[in-house]
């Protein structure tokens, strides 16, 4: 076989090998935001210019699990031992927005910064991703900057892939958690999985009590669990006032809560995102009113 007879078997075998093994997911873009999304189909994280967050002085009625997350997220961003976190509980109480407005919060105390070059980057994964976690903490451990991995509406049917893979990754594994690295994560649910189910394996396990264990295991892999509950009445009416106040509404403070007490009880509750939705309808309102 003369030599220009084997270039293309050459070029085939080199394509195998490259699919085989791929190379490394480059770390190209990862000075021109602060925040970004996690794609595994293309190995990539996609930079998101402005992330939609709440200003920390407007969250009211998690006053202790700001400052718990607070002073968790500094400690992370000055090198310090942190811990994972995991906030669940009621819907709409502000879990998601405070780790959004910590982010910010820590960003902005060690001085403003050109986008990309905040002291943390924040990395939303979706929870039908989290297989890839293995992947994504790989590409982390080689950046010279610190990341707070985000999960939102966390929960699991079952323990498939996903749960596995979160599993190890809490407890570190074989390589552990990189040192530029912390997860936080909320959940509507206390232990991550229907009731019901952890129920089930308790009714029909040879031991109840190691099952049960099994269940609520990855839960309390997190250092950090805070707990979100539904607010009073004068906790809902804080939050409005805030809201009104940041937007500059010009309503006297008896219509404002009246208004406000009505919407909520035709949302049938009261919570941080009922009172924000509240504000954005009364301000459109209020413009058409004038």
């Amino acid at each position: 076989m003369t030599q220009p007879d084997l270039l293309p078997t050459l070029e085939r075998i080199a394509a195998a090998l490259e699919r085989m093994s791929p190379p490394p997911p480059s770390l190209d873009g990862l000075s021109t935001a602060d925040a970004f999304v996690w794609r595994p189909e293309s190995g990539k994280l996609d930079p998101v210019a402005h992330v939609a967050h709440v200003d920390i002085g407007l969250l009211r009625g998690v006053e202790s699990q700001q400052t718990t997350l607070l002073e968790n997220t500094r400690h992370f961003a000055r090198g310090l031992s942190a811990n994972n976190a995991m906030l669940w509980g009621s819907r709409g109480m502000g879990k998601s927005s405070l780790v959004k407005a910590c982010h910010a919060s820590v960003n902005a105390e060690f001085g403003a910064t050109p986008p990309g070059e905040g002291k943390l980057a924040l990395v939303e994964i979706e929870r039908e991703d989290l297989s890839t976690l293995p992947e994504l903490l790989g590409l982390l451990r080689r950046a010279p900057r610190s990341f707070i991995v985000f999960c939102d509406d966390l929960s699991f049917e079952r323990e498939d892939r996903d749960y596995k893979a979160l599993k190890s990754v809490l407890d570190g594994g074989i390589s552990g958690r990189p040192a530029n690295v912390l997860f936080y994560a909320t959940s509507n649910r206390r232990h991550l999985m229907p009731r019901e189910m952890i129920d089930n394996e308790r009714a029909t396990a040879i031991n109840p009590s190691e099952a049960t264990e099994e269940k609520v295991s990855l839960s309390d892999r997190f250092g950090l669990w805070l707990g979100f509950h539904p607010c009073s009445q004068d906790t809902f009416l804080e939050m409005v006032r805030g809201y009104a106040r940041e937007q500059s509404l010009r309503i006297a403070d008896e219509d404002l809560c009246m208004r406000a007490n009505a919407w909520s009880i035709s949302r049938g509750g009261r919570s941080g995102r009922v009172a924000q939705q509240f504000i954005d309808d009364l301000s459109a309102t209020l413009s058409t009113e004038a």
